[in-house]
């Protein structure tokens, strides 16, 4: 369970870095990372924001697909979309150093961070 933990938090920065990398419209103006004198200066970097959104994928998240399991059958897997995209931008409000201007730069971060969530490792059945 802790290396899952670890996988989306790395997935958060990862597919953060990359939207403000390649998405107009996605903007840090923090630094990625560094080793800070103060505690305030851990929360202005890009590691601590795509780690706030690691979190949420990890223990809201899921919480949050129980909860809209109706909407989900009824738009076939769709409405988790949806979610992700307002876990993203939860945390854009919460972060004064992102900036995701608009629904549509907020739907290509979503996405980037989808398609890296691919490549996480699955809960096995017992």
């Amino acid at each position: 369970m802790f290396y899952r933990l670890v996988i989306q938090i790395i997935i958060g920065v990862l597919g953060l870095w990359l939207a403000v990398e390649f998405v107009p419209g996605v903007n840090f103006s923090g630094p990625f990372f560094f080793i800070p004198e103060v505690w305030t200066d851990i929360l202005k970097t890009l590691v601590f924001v795509g780690a706030l959104l690691g979190f949420l994928n990890f223990f809201v998240k899921p919480i949050l697909n129980i909860i809209a399991l109706p909407l989900r059958i009824i738009t076939l897997n769709l409405f988790s979309l949806v979610i992700a995209m307002v876990l993203v931008w939860l945390v854009d409000l919460s972060s004064e150093e992102l900036i995701i201007k608009g629904i549509l730069p907020l739907f290509w971060t979503t996405l980037i961070l989808w398609g890296l969530s691919l490549f996480s490792p699955q809960k096995k059945g017992k």
